[in-house]
């Protein structure tokens, strides 16, 4: 990813918290040099510096078969907006667009084991929904091991982490405030969340 000195994101627990946040991302691998994608929510967890990412997949998912071993990419990105020349104090300039994203890479590793496969999903219920844990628990057996017969379970562990705020550094001190006044104002909540960045970085 690009990234100019003035975006990057240079706290490891900083791009932690962005990628638990956001944890909707987007798997990458290659085939044949052919982009391939799945999209997954993912588990983030870190442990003594190390970042690991838990998911799963269909197994009928051909992206399957390029992860074991491979070296991956998992694009976590959310908060964006438009930015309106009309903000700034000169009027020769051009519209933009700001951001933040963290791009993961890493080696994948399957998950087969049945056992293994039924705590990686356990996890990830814990993760996202701790309430449901208990009707998971009350679902037939046999309901439950079908279901895991489709999946397979994904850990990749991350070998680098490259993170991206492009939140209008360049900009004067009033043309940001003017920024994030309009952004704040946007009845979308995404938007809104790009606001709520800059005023992060001022602190």
């Amino acid at each position: 990813m690009y990234i100019p000195k003035s975006d990057r994101i240079n706290d490891t627990a900083e791009t932690v918290a962005f990628m638990q946040r956001f944890h909707f991302a987007t798997l990458v691998t290659t085939q044949n040099s052919v982009p391939v994608a799945t999209h997954l929510p993912f588990v983030v967890q870190e442990n003594d510096g190390e970042v690991t990412l838990i998911s799963h997949l269909a197994t009928a998912n051909e992206q399957v078969q390029q992860l074991e071993n491979e070296q991956v990419l998992v694009i976590f990105s959310q908060p964006h907006a438009y930015i309106s020349p009309s903000l700034y104090e000169k009027e020769l300039n051009v519209p933009t667009w700001d951001y933040v994203a963290v791009h993961a890479y890493g080696t994948g590793q399957l998950i087969r084991e049945p056992d293994q496969v039924r705590q990686l999903l356990e996890t990830t219920i814990c993760c996202f929904e701790a309430e449901y844990f208990q009707q998971w628990e009350k679902l037939p057996e046999k309901y439950k091991s079908g279901l895991m017969r489709d999946m397979i379970g994904l850990k990749i562990r991350v070998t680098e982490l490259q993170g991206k705020k492009k939140l209008s550094q360049n900009k004067t001190r009033s043309e940001r405030e003017n920024i994030m006044r309009s952004l704040s104002g946007s009845p979308d909540p995404n938007t809104q969340l790009v606001a709520e960045y800059m005023r992060g970085m001022q602190k």
